[in-house]
Formats: C-alpha cells, sequence, structure tokens
C-alpha cells in the first residue's frame, strides 16, 4: 500500500500535516521530497512588465499593430 503524506521537519523529527491511520511500530520506507517555497510575493502584470526594461518607441501602445505586423513604412526603409 502507497500514502502520500505531507510533513514538516523541525530539525529532528518529521511532523504530519493530518493524523495518520497506522499501527504503532509498522514499518514503512520513506522517500522524501522537498517542496521548494513558493514565491510568497505576487507581481501584477504591470510590475512585471516594467521589471523587463524593454527598450522601444515611445508610441508603442498607439501603434503596436504597424509594429506587429511590420505595416510601418519607416521600418521598411
Amino acid at each position: 500500500m502507497q500514502k502520500v503524506i505531507n510533513a514538516t521537519f523541525d530539525g529532528k523529527v518529521l511532523h504530519p500535516e493530518n493524523p495518520i491511520k497506522m499501527e504503532p511500530n509498522t514499518q514503512v520506507r520513506l522517500t522524501i521530497e522537498i517542496f521548494e517555497k513558493p514565491d510568497k510575493k505576487k507581481r501584477s502584470f504591470l510590475q512585471t512588465a516594467k521589471s523587463l526594461k524593454i527598450d522601444g518607441p515611445a508610441d508603442w501602445s498607439e501603434k503596436f499593430e504597424e509594429y506587429l505586423y511590420n505595416k510601418d513604412k519607416k521600418l521598411n526603409e
């Protein structure tokens, strides 16, 4: 039988998140998978976009289709 049990290690002992239904002195085999802590700091799309520091024309938002589809004649020259 196989069970998945989430636990926290305090430096000495693993503490299961929930009670385990198992007879005392039952032998088990443990496979440890360490979870990375998720980044608690959530960022908005705008914060992410600003952090990319993309350099481009000042009129991107006004003429995005021209730049996207290369319709601007200045770009073709």
